[in-house]
């Protein structure tokens, strides 16, 4: 697809920013600007997504602008089949936006017009810490130590969710990297994820465009799995236990990563231990040759953790902790996102 060329891919389409008011800023990453705004014509939420004003006026945007066209073909490529994504609803032509956002940006870029994310990331914005914001409750609650879950839900709905949406880019050749837990949104009430950002692809069959540069594949998806969603620690006694993040650090190289995590593991001779260390062999070794084989290790590490939580001297406290870190999550700074935390415990508490 060349971004632009047509006016109707289904429900993305080429806009206009007229027919949308801004509402607040949502947050900024290393490439993008997110802001909450309104389309006047329905009355929907959505998300504007640009690349930071910073790199726009430095004339530093092109690979973000790249990644923006990687977004776009693969929403094409990929349209229906992966409920996880975000739903983007339309993208503007490369202009100056400078009117729309009140800014003195004149260069020429791209914005993408997303269906708002319901739920909140399960890490905060990384700015929010400094004021001393739990930037990672979602992450430790929802995603390492699922103590309480909703009604039905028997497993570990974030990690399943995730290897659904990667065997979706996996079976049409694409590799969806950047799968950190900024860029995953999460329900409490149904389980339910929202992936926010896909712009990070690489073909299964990726070459390096340079020496410098080694070639990246399937494991390092397999990487980011580990890293973000794995932990050799046990649940949090107290409820403070659950604001830091967990594996926030950029990823330096394969091999060093899973050295750590070797070296977090020391010591320990359970049988969720050695699962996890067959898998850093094994990531380390480039050696699954078979989405579906390590599908299948990673599920059964996690039900090894499972057995072992469920085996804690004291799991009631552990729970209680859980559930006290959960209402932390009424506080101000979760409420600019799509997210009642009324509605939304409320299938916990029953299931507490």
């Amino acid at each position: 697809m060349s971004p632009g060329a047509g006016t109707d891919q289904g429900l993305m389409q080429l806009v206009t920013l007229d027919r949308y008011e801004i509402i607040g800023l949502l947050g900024t990453g290393a490439d993008y600007e997110v802001r909450a705004a309104v389309d006047r014509e329905s009355g929907q939420q959505v998300v504007l997504k640009r690349p930071v004003p910073q790199a726009i006026s430095r004339q530093m945007h092109g690979p973000i602008e790249s990644r923006t066209d990687r977004t776009l073909q693969a929403y094409e490529e990929l349209a229906g089949r992966v409920p996880q994504l975000s739903p983007l609803l339309g993208y503007t032509e490369r202009a100056s936006h400078a009117a729309f956002y009140g800014d003195a940006v004149s260069q020429e870029y791209r914005v993408m017009v997303f269906a708002r994310a319901p739920g909140i990331p399960l890490v905060g914005d990384v700015r929010a810490r400094i004021i001393g914001v739990p930037i990672g409750l979602g992450q430790n609650l929802f995603a390492l130590f699922p103590l309480v879950q909703p009604q039905g839900e028997d497993g570990w709905p974030v990690q399943r969710q995730l290897l659904d949406l990667e065997e979706q880019f996996y079976l049409v050749g694409r590799v969806l990297l950047d799968l950190g837990p900024q860029n995953v949104f999460y329900q409490p009430a149904t389980g339910a994820i929202t992936v926010i950002d896909s712009g990070d692809q690489v073909a299964v069959d990726d070459e390096p465009t340079s020496r410098s540069r080694r070639r990246r594949d399937i494991h390092d998806f397999y990487l980011e799995m580990l890293k973000f969603y794995t932990t050799p620690q046990d649940p949090p006694d107290q409820a403070s236990g659950y604001g830091d993040p967990f594996g926030l650090r950029p990823v330096i190289t394969l091999e060093e990563e899973l050295g750590e995590m070797s070296r977090r593991l020391s010591g320990r001779v359970d049988p969720a231990a050695k699962a996890m260390l067959d898998l850093i062999a094994r990531v380390g070794q480039r050696d699954y040759g078979d989405y579906s084989d390590f599908r299948r290790d990673l599920m059964a590490y996690l039900e090894e953790v499972r057995i072992r939580h469920q085996a804690l001297p004291d799991l009631p406290r552990a729970r209680q902790a859980w559930l006290e870190a959960l209402e932390l999550l009424r506080a101000d700074p979760w409420k600019k996102y799509d997210f009642d935390a009324e509605v939304e415990f409320r299938e916990l508490s029953a299931a507490s």
